[in-house]
This record gives C-alpha cells, sequence and structure tokens, in this order.
C-alpha cells in the first residue's frame, strides 16, 4: 500500500484531498497532532518534519501561508531527499514567476527548489479558490464604499484542485502539468457585485488603480492563464452554496 504524507492535511485544501486519495495510507502533517497518522511539525523550522517523511513513498505539499513558502518548501525537499521519497506533489499558483510580489515570488522559488530537488516531483499551478475571492470581497465590503482595483481573477473551485491532486499523487512524477483554473474570468467589480447580491447587501464600488510593476502586470491579465485546463464550478455556484 501507498504510504503518502501530506502537509498542511488540516487545511482548507488538504482536508479535500485526504479524503481523495482512497485506499492509500495517509500521513497528515499539520502544526498540532492530534490523532492516529497524524504528525505535528514546524516546517519553517523542520523540527518534527523527518519521522513523519520517514517511510513515506509520496509527499504531496500544500502547506503555504502569505510568507515562507520558500524556506518551508526548502526543508521538506531536503526531508524527502534524505527520506528517499519517491515523488514530491507541490501546489503552486499560476502566474508565480509574472506576478512581482511576495508571494508570487515565493512561490517560484519553492517551485525551482521542488524542480531541483533530487527527489522526482509534479508541481501543479492552480488559480485563485473561490473562498479567497469571497473572502477578498467580504473584506472590502465592510467598507461603506467598496474599492474595486482593476484587477480580474479565473477563480477555480478548490475541491476540482483537490481532485486533481489527488490523481497527480496517485500516478507519477509528471514535472510541470497544465495549470488548472475556473471556467470563467471576473473583474473584481463583477465579484463584488456578486456577492453584494448574494448577500443582500448595497454598497458604493469606488475603481482603484494599482500601481507600479504589479498594477502592469495585472493590467495586462499577466496573472491569469487563459491556456489552462478549467473546472466546471462558477463562483456563481459557490455563491449559491454559501448563501443558499
Amino acid at each position: 500500500m501507498t504510504t503518502i504524507l501530506v502537509t498542511g492535511g488540516t487545511g482548507t485544501l488538504g482536508k479535500l484531498v485526504v479524503p481523495a486519495l482512497g485506499d492509500a495510507k495517509v500521513r497528515i502533517l499539520s502544526r498540532t497532532a492530534n490523532g492516529p497518522g497524524r504528525f505535528a511539525c514546524d516546517l519553517m523550522t523542520g523540527e518534527g518534519l523527518a519521522p513523519a517523511v520517514d517511510g513515506a513513498d509520496v509527499v504531496v505539499h500544500l502547506a503555504g501561508g502569505p510568507k515562507g513558502d520558500d524556506v518551508a518548501t526548502a526543508n521538506v525537499v531536503r526531508a524527502a531527499e534524505r527520506a528517499g521519497v519517491g515523488h514530491l506533489v507541490f501546489i503552486s499558483v499560476i502566474a508565480a514567476d509574472a506576478v512581482p510580489l511576495g508571494y508570487f515570488r515565493r512561490k517560484h522559488e519553492a517551485e525551482e527548489l521542488v524542480a531541483a530537488s533530487e527527489v522526482p516531483s509534479t508541481i501543479l499551478r492552480a488559480a485563485q479558490f473561490h473562498g479567497f475571492c469571497l473572502n477578498a470581497v467580504q473584506t472590502a465590503a465592510k467598507l461603506p464604499v467598496v474599492p474595486v482595483p482593476a484587477i480580474n481573477f479565473q477563480p477555480v473551485d478548490a475541491r476540482e484542485v483537490a481532485e486533481r491532486i489527488a490523481r497527480l499523487a496517485l500516478g507519477g512524477p509528471a514535472g510541470r502539468v497544465r495549470d488548472l483554473a475556473g471556467p470563467t474570468v471576473y473583474g473584481m467589480g463583477e465579484l463584488v457585485d456578486k456577492y453584494l447580491r448574494a448577500s443582500g447587501r448595497r454598497r458604493l464600488k469606488m475603481p482603484v488603480r494599482i500601481p507600479g510593476a504589479a498594477g502592469k502586470v495585472y493590467r495586462a491579465d499577466g496573472n491569469l492563464n487563459l491556456d489552462a485546463d478549467t473546472g466546471t464550478r462558477t463562483f456563481e455556484d459557490y455563491l449559491a452554496e454559501q448563501f443558499g
């Protein structure tokens, strides 16, 4: 039986990936251990990582955050190399090498660490999840006037990303695979409008221009990949689930 370690196994994506792995023997890595097959680890220091990786056939590295993805991934890569892991699966973000912002840059650095590793790997870039976009518009809509930056998104359903990750983990190393995005491109203003209608709120909107190099990339839709594979669940579907 294949043994698969999932970092971030209790997170938004991880808790969807774990049940999708079927009959595999799954280990879950998180900040705290609270049950069988669960390992506590600090990925920023690597403390607790070695016993979790030891004996694993596949490592699915999903843990991430606004800071430190490069450091955490370097620790995962080193542990996987020492343990002789046969396959390392990594989730990244579309346009990791194009958007000049810290989160994207660190994701790209993490991609390069995985690709250069001695461990055969698979890298999947995905668009922002529907939940990320909902959180963004909910936060903005707390203001009496909603700031609307000139950004387009192609949000994807986290369940569809999880299904793809699980298939990749159960298969062989494939390198950088095709990106995965949602079926529809939305401007930030459209996302705000859809949220306001679904939640029964009214707000004024104010266009906001993003300055600098990042703004240039966003105005050119450099954060999107219109040639990516696409899921089927739309942001409207997601809102219907959340608000009925």
